[in-house]
């Protein structure tokens, strides 16, 4: 019985094909290939640092919201929940205990 593979087999190319590709590269001017040291000082991605830490950290706490509330802050567009953040900070300098 013959296994026949989900994955299609992988075709190099021909040395002459190879060369064509390598020329039609070169002669695009937004698709050069990289150099040598180009390549040398690559760093696979998962060595890079994350995101720089914050300052002011902030809690992940599960809350539940009047639909109107959300609905409100959500039609102010990207950034909402920043908003909504900076309005209940207002509030507590505005309330002091």
């Amino acid at each position: 019985m013959s296994k026949t593979s989900k994955h299609p087999l992988i075709v190099m190319p021909t040395e002459e094909e190879d060369a064509a590709i390598l020329a039609a590269a070169k002669s695009d001017p937004d698709a050069q290939p990289l150099t040598d040291e180009q390549l040398a000082s690559m760093v696979p991605l998962r060595n890079l640092p994350g995101r720089p830490k914050s300052q002011s950290r902030k809690l992940l706490v599960s809350i539940r919201y009047s639909p109107e509330v959300v609905a409100y802050f959500k039609s102010t567009g990207a950034g909402w929940q920043s908003r909504m953040d900076s309005v209940l900070r207002e509030y507590i300098e505005t309330h002091p205990r």
